[in-house]
């Protein structure tokens, strides 16, 4: 994979984007989708199972759902119901995360590269990208197929600064869950949780600073003292 050349010097040089719930508002839409297909059979989606789920694969999360509920669903059968949902709700309900298009503003007036690592699946990555016209937006995207250990491992977070060239320590990672977090926290990243109302409620150990959103003054000083 190529990489991204003449890295802007300093201690943050790249920043890497998570996707659902960081980016998009696509948490809240799991939550009524995950609920959905629990409601068509005879169950409730907890808050702890969505803890569970949060931030991982969705083979993984999905196998989570199944051995949890019993169903007799296999992980492609929800796969597809899961992507037949999103596909009806997405076109009214997908909405950016408040701060997200003024970051990427200032980010690019000062050139520092910038990419989405996602735990979601290409297809959904492709879906999103495509409602919302940002893919141009950045250098390069990982998501779960293009890595063979999913978050909280943080295989996602050493390809990305691999991709940015640049060591881990110089890339900032922003992350809403705390599975996304113990991610980019072992990867020895500067790591930034900014949970929404999804997560608010989860650890984020580890981590320089907990944002109140991605309008957080803390975000543009970390890297403006590069």
């Amino acid at each position: 994979m190529q990489k991204i050349s003449n890295p802007k010097p300093g201690p943050i040089s790249a920043v890497a984007f998570d996707m659902d719930g960081l980016m998009f508002n696509t948490e809240e839409l799991y939550e009524y989708v995950g609920g959905e297909i629990l409601r068509r059979r005879g169950h409730t989606l907890t808050t702890d199972l969505l803890n569970e789920m949060m931030g991982r694969p969705s083979p993984i999360s999905l196998q989570i759902m199944i051995d949890r509920h019993g169903l007799t669903d296999n992980v492609s059968d929800l796969e597809r119901e899961n992507d037949q949902l999103f596909d009806e709700i997405l076109p009214t309900r997908l909405q950016t995360m408040p701060g997200l298009l003024e970051l990427l503003d200032w980010l690019e007036m000062r050139g520092i590269a910038k990419a989405i690592t996602t735990s979601s699946r290409r297809a959904m990555f492709d879906r999103l990208m495509v409602l919302s016209g940002l893919l141009p937006r950045f250098e390069f995207s990982i998501t779960a197929e293009d890595i063979t250990h999913g978050k909280p491992h943080p295989q996602i977070y050493d390809m990305a600064a691999d991709r940015f060239g640049v060591p881990t320590s110089r890339m900032m990672v922003l992350e809403d869950s705390q599975i996304g977090c113990r991610a980019a926290v072992a990867a020895n990243s500067f790591a930034v949780a900014v949970p929404g109302d999804h997560s608010r409620h989860h650890e984020f150990v580890g981590v320089r600073f907990i944002a109140d959103t991605l309008h957080d003054t803390r975000i543009y000083a970390a890297i403006e003292s590069a």
